[in-house]
């Protein structure tokens, strides 16, 4: 990419991110969307056409002109594990401030999902985390972390959002972070969870595999193990898998609000992924009636199921894999495949677990289109 052919990437997608921005306050200010969704989608798939060489032999192997779409949906998705093999994002390498990877390790590779800036990730993570964790909570509210922390992870998106949450979220500094070297500090987590003032309320964020392992920890004593004061929050996120055991997302739930002594309506479920910049969550802080295993979009990003083979979108209350449409992912891909089993319901999003087995045939054809066609249609 020569010096002028970077200017100009640059000034379009700041224009965009600007455009996301806008979304972004609209909602926290609780005002009309300023542009329909699919609007800034198809400017972000035009971009993306121009600038990501993986996204142009997708489109062109779809048959899909750019230049005549009108809606988000009839742009090509990217499939996840593209991240993984090829390079999707729209600049030059040394323009990335930070790149995140994925963990998972199943295929040799770890997704990496590198980012210009994180403006538009930061101010999307934590513009709808605190609608849908802490919307009545002060703005010192202490912030502890079972995870690690951004210093030892580095490269973790969920690390960067807890750090940031705990930042902005308790008024400065950092989160105390209570797992290190893959071990969690239990007795610092008891100290610092004692001294918290009477009646502090606190936001625990934590992964759900740290969780299981912090309640095999304190087997068979659960009950108030780990007493928070009333009003309290957790985050969970992750999958509910121990290195011995399953559990499931409701009797995780239970178990957690044993030990922390909260209400179960107090612990919300958060899913992300590596390779978005927008995250979802149960409703279960916000509305006292919540179901569960069903998440909420924020206005900026749309979930629709689509069917493993063929792509296209299932009826109303059928279930198929997630296509994720998250506008905030400007450099990279706005629309993202991935192989988790969902199903609309009333609301929100009904998250199903992952496919089983090998990815789903409609996954693999399109990986394949994207890495090896070669015609390409001009923006």
């Amino acid at each position: 990419m020569t010096l002028d052919d970077a200017a100009a990437a640059r000034a379009a997608s700041d224009a965009l991110h600007a455009r996301v921005l806008s979304m972004i306050r609209a909602f926290e200010l609780a005002r009309p969307m300023p542009e329909p969704f699919d609007a800034l989608a198809v400017d972000l798939s035009r971009f993306q056409h121009r600038r990501v060489p993986g996204y142009a032999r997708l489109c062109a192997a779809r048959g899909v002109d750019v230049r005549t779409i009108t809606r988000a949906g009839q742009a090509p998705a990217v499939p996840a594990d593209a991240f993984k093999l090829s390079r999707v994002f729209a600049f030059d390498d040394a323009e990335a401030s930070v790149t995140f990877r994925t963990s998972g390790t199943t295929v040799g590779a770890r997704g990496a999902h590198p980012m210009r800036h994180t403006r538009s990730y930061d101010a999307a993570a934590l513009a709808f985390g605190r609608a849908m964790l802490a919307p009545d909570l002060p703005p010192q509210t202490p912030v502890i972390v079972i995870g690690p922390s951004a210093e030892e992870a580095p490269d973790s998106s969920l690390a960067h959002m807890c750090d940031l949450f705990a930042r902005e979220m308790q008024g400065g500094g950092v989160g105390a972070a209570f797992v290190r070297a893959g071990a969690i500090d239990l007795a610092g987590l008891r100290a610092r969870i004692g001294a918290l003032r009477p009646g502090e309320r606190a936001i625990v964020l934590a992964t759900s595999f740290a969780l299981v392992h912090m309640i095999d920890a304190l087997a068979p004593e659960l009950d108030g193990a780990l007493a928070l004061p009333a009003g309290s929050r957790v985050m969970q996120t992750g999958g509910f898998k121990g290195r011995a055991r399953e559990v499931s997302a409701d009797d995780l739930a239970r178990d957690v609000a044993r030990v922390f002594r909260i209400e179960p309506r107090w612990i919300a479920g958060e899913y992300g992924m590596t390779e978005l910049s927008s995250q979802f969550w149960e409703a279960t802080i916000v509305d006292p009636v919540a179901r569960r295993g069903v998440y909420l979009e924020p206005p900026w990003a749309r979930v629709v199921p689509v069917d493993p083979v063929s792509l296209d979108p299932v009826p109303e209350g059928e279930v198929g894999i997630a296509r994720i449409e998250d506008l905030a992912n400007v450099d990279s891909a706005f629309a993202v495949q991935t192989h988790d089993r969902v199903r609309r319901v009333h609301g929100g999003f009904e998250l199903l677990g992952r496919a089983a087995g090998a990815a789903p045939r409609g996954c693999s054809i399109a990986l394949d289109e994207m890495l090896s066609a070669s015609s390409r249609i001009g923006p």
